[in-house]
């Protein structure tokens, strides 16, 4: 006999989607209670808000918290419309970057219906979204809560970003896809070639989590090609040499996402912004949530677009911290690739990389493994302050002075 518990537990079930329930949520960094830890798995910047922000913040707690935020964010609208020399129209304010892909998926595509089970062909390219593998591991989360057809397209050796001849070359010829099957779900039984009629394509550009810098031609190359919505996600873009915010305002069909977690220091109060054609910027505001981004973000937001001069410094910083630890963990027989991020990409030696993330751990040092096939063996590893990353060079040495390595 079945107990009550597990009876209410399948009753519950049954309310619940089919695709979700086959769904496997996102998963985000750790974040950890025990003390100690150097952190370096999620990509935070290791320096503070500027003091005008924080100056703000402690301004702003007062009985005004009562008060409904202003519904558009148009303060920073304004604010950032100035910096990217465009209209206020042309940008919408979000809940971190994070919920205005969300927004994006739900504007630009429609769900796959369950009969189709993932049917090929020209009538389901409204419902497809597709990005490049590896890349942010949130894009196959989203298109599953939406009920979208997901591709997945392999990046080129080295994950660079393919050239558009080679998209267009493996679009013509069924041989060179590659199958990639996410879930049980029929829809993300997928072949692994571009689909030049996809409603959404999303592009991690500097990728995540491979810390590589894509070529801005080559961007524009394949969004001019493209006959859907493209969002390049520049959410490391100011640790880069180069962006694409220029092609957003030059092209009908481009989002540029941003967002203030990993530049500036507001992870905590979430706040992230996209750029583009006025029409698609209103149809993301049909959709939003009223109130959707807290008083307290539009205020620190506004505070560290007038500081601008006080995060610069901190990316160099950051930079110059990059590219030294680099060159640490390359001469101690790590495989680092190029980054443009504040994080690094890395292959360790002797033994896997989930082990390694293991004897880490155990030296108080946190970094990133993900468990995907296509990136299990890499390590990915936030740019710290020079302490933390002395501590992650000093622990590696530890690990390889007892294999008999140093």
């Amino acid at each position: 006999m079945k107990s009550p518990l597990s009876v209410s537990h399948e009753l519950a079930t049954r309310w619940i989607r089919p695709s979700l329930r086959r769904l496997a949520g996102y998963v985000p960094g750790e974040q950890p209670r025990v003390r100690g830890l150097v952190k370096l798995n999620t990509n935070e910047n290791p320096y503070p808000p500027s003091p005008r922000v924080l100056e703000a913040l402690r301004g702003a707690i007062d009985g005004k918290l009562r008060l409904y935020p202003n519904p558009t964010a148009e303060p920073v609208r304004g604010k950032l419309a100035v910096l990217h020399k465009c209209r206020p129209e042309n940008i919408i304010i979000g809940n971190g970057s994070d919920e205005l892909l969300a927004l994006a998926t739900r504007a630009f595509v429609e769900p796959v219906p369950i009969s189709s089970g993932g049917t090929r062909g020209k009538a389901l390219d409204r419902a497809t979204i597709q990005a490049f593998i590896p890349s942010y591991s949130l894009y196959p989360v989203l298109a599953g809560i939406h009920g979208a057809r997901f591709l997945q397209i392999p990046l080129d050796e080295g994950f660079q970003l393919p050239s558009l001849k080679a998209l267009q070359a493996r679009a013509r010829n069924p041989a060179q896809g590659r199958i990639v099957k996410s879930t049980e779900d029929p829809r993300q039984d997928q072949n692994g070639k571009w689909n030049f009629n996809a409603a959404l394509s999303l592009i991690t550009t500097p990728n995540a989590p491979t810390g590589r810098g894509f070529e801005k031609t080559r961007l524009e190359d394949l969004c001019d090609a493209q006959d859907g919505v493209v969002v390049l996600d520049e959410a490391y873009v100011d640790f880069a040499h180069d962006n694409a915010m220029d092609l957003a305002l030059a092209h009908p069909n481009i989002l540029v996402a941003r967002t203030f977690s990993k530049a500036f220091s507001l992870c905590s109060l979430r706040v992230g912004y996209m750029v583009g054609n006025p029409i698609l910027i209103e149809a993301l505001h049909k959709i939003r949530d009223s109130y959707n981004v807290n008083g307290l973000g539009q205020v620190a937001a506004l505070a560290t677009l007038s500081d601008l001069p006080y995060y610069r410094s901190q990316w160099k910083k950051i930079v110059a911290t990059r590219e030294q630890t680099s060159l640490q963990l390359s001469l101690l027989g790590f495989r680092v690739f190029p980054s443009q991020t504040n994080f690094l990409f890395t292959q360790p030696p002797a033994f896997f990389a989930e082990k390694w993330n293991r004897l880490l751990r155990d030296r108080k040092i946190l970094v990133r493994w993900f468990q995907q096939e296509d990136v299990s063996q890499f390590l990915r590893i936030t740019v710290g302050s020079d302490s933390d990353m002395e501590a992650l060079v000093s622990a590696v040495k530890q690990i390889l002075k007892r294999l008999g390595r140093q």
